[in-house]
């Protein structure tokens, strides 16, 4: 069905123009009718209100990149069985469940009787962590920082994978595609408040057609009620738009629920940082897990590993917002846009800065995130 947008925005119950506000200006918002496409999410597809005054932080996070992709190996380090779990790019809490359950495998399969020591308490270390405390080891936790201060505490934590490889053809396409949908399944098991999961309905946006990224053509089928909209069939100010449903994860939440299943179960945690492998052979466990991410690169000597920059402008949270939006066509010519409301606030995205170390927020960033959203939102509450 083709239906236009003015139309689409009165059957909504569009009443944004008034009272809508530009990147500078106090925030605004309208009362939205039924959805088209469910009872349930009408509320949710409507400009999001931009302003610089309701920013509540902006953070920066490094990505753990590796061109040829993950890491799930077993090796002998001295007397210990080590088992590597590290590399995701931006695909870290997407994939966290599948390689967990794929490290899980290589310490069964090797034998090695005894406790586990996890190194690392981001989604990759404690979803790693909980999955082996199920085959009925003991498991300590060694990191630097718990929740809610690590790297994963500030991902968007989209259910979808992308950056994690220069290439996904050959075995290693095999690899990421089993770990992906391991990791779909497991998260299912979790939709919930108690873990903060739950489905989405995710809007990419683009001037032109949409074509199939590799990592979706290999998992297309977790992408249910896919659907390619054009012009006056969405409410976007582009002229494409592709809709899918897909899983969002609350990091904090989820990371909260993990820690407290793996207290739960018996785990320990010892805080303290680890800065060499002597350090690791003092330990009493003869199992170590490796789910250190980008310290790897230095715990481990694998140089291969690429930091990525990801900023995020976070804004109040609205919960009247309740879709996800990846691109934004002409309003996203000068960087990568994405939008994810939150519990904890609406993280706009975003920047992708291969090679860089710093932590530290760049205004100009935060001026362009803001401005293109702004610019889109803006563009979306106008109308036709």
């Amino acid at each position: 069905m083709t239906i236009d947008r003015r139309r689409w925005l009165k059957l909504a119950g569009a009443s944004v123009a008034a009272g809508w506000s530009g990147a500078c200006a106090g925030s605004g918002g309208g009362r939205f009718g039924p959805s088209l496409w469910g009872p349930d999410a009408g509320a949710s597809v409507r400009p999001v209100p931009i302003s610089r005054d309701s920013v509540i932080r902006v953070v920066a996070g490094l990505r753990p990149y590796r061109p040829n992709g993950f890491v799930v190996r077993a090796e002998r380090f001295g007397g210990k069985l080590l088992v590597h779990n590290y590399g995701h790019g931006g695909g870290g809490f997407t994939l966290s469940r599948g390689t967990a359950a794929m490290a899980a495998e290589q310490v069964a399969e090797a034998g090695t009787e005894g406790a586990v020591a996890v190194l690392g308490a981001g989604a990759v270390g404690l979803a790693t962590a909980t999955i082996l405390q199920r085959q009925g080891r003991r498991v300590t936790i060694y990191a630097r920082e718990l929740p809610p201060d690590t790297t994963s505490n500030i991902a968007g934590a989209q259910w979808s994978p992308t950056t994690v490889a220069d290439d996904l053809s050959g075995p290693f396409g095999d690899q990421f595609e089993r770990a992906a949908r391991l990791a779909h399944r497991s998260f299912q098991r979790l939709v919930g408040p108690d873990y903060g999961v739950r489905w989405i309905d995710n809007y990419f946006l683009s001037e032109r057609p949409l074509g199939e990224p590799e990592y979706m053509s290999r998992i297309r089928d977790l992408y249910p009620e896919w659907e390619d909209l054009e012009g006056d069939e969405h409410p976007f100010p582009t002229r494409h738009a592709r809709r899918v449903a897909t899983m969002f994860i609350e990091p904090p939440r989820y990371l909260r629920a993990l820690l407290r299943d793996f207290r739960v179960a018996g785990g320990k945690v010892v805080v303290g940082e680890i800065a060499d492998r002597r350090q690791l052979a003092a330990l009493s466990e003869p199992v170590v897990a490796n789910c250190t991410g980008l310290g790897s690169r230095e715990l481990f000597g694998d140089r291969s590993l690429v930091p990525i920059k990801g900023q995020l402008v976070v804004l109040r949270p609205q919960p009247g917002i309740d879709y996800l939006t990846v691109g934004g066509g002409r309003f996203s010519e000068s960087g990568s846009l994405y939008m994810f409301p939150r519990s904890d606030g609406v993280l706009l995205g975003g920047t992708f800065q291969r090679g860089v170390e710093s932590l530290d927020p760049d205004p100009a960033a935060t001026d362009r995130i803001l401005a293109s959203h702004a610019a889109l939102f803006d563009a979306m509450a106008a109308g036709p």
